[in-house]
């Protein structure tokens, strides 16, 4: 009975997959449910824009925390709304970093 001659080429392959799937761990380590922490900082952060009443509609400012960065997205109507919106955002405690996706509608005047 003679070997199989592919026994080197999936040994190659079932380590690479291995090496693939430890990485896939240490991007996903809070899982689905997010880090410990992440709901209540944003929370925290929605709780801060309700009491800045340029921040209320028409402005549309979604928060998002994954591993205590807060991403912020959606639309205001001045660029000092959107510089706003991402200053308030860094004074919430456990706040490590603010990514602001926050677009400026332009009215046209």
């Amino acid at each position: 009975m003679t070997a199989c001659p592919c026994r080197p080429l999936l040994a190659c392959v079932l380590a690479c997959a291995l090496l693939a799937m430890s990485g896939c761990a240490e991007f996903t380590k809070c899982g689905f449910r997010g880090c410990p922490g992440d709901a209540e900082i944003t929370a925290a952060v929605e709780a801060i824009f309700a009491q800045h009443t340029e921040l209320e509609p028409p402005s549309l400012v979604t928060v998002r925390t994954i591993d205590h960065v807060v991403y912020l997205n959606g639309l205001v109507a001045t660029d000092l709304q959107r510089q706003t919106a991402q200053a308030l955002a860094q004074q919430a405690v456990g706040v490590r970093r603010v990514v602001n996706s926050i677009g400026v509608s332009y009215s046209g005047r």
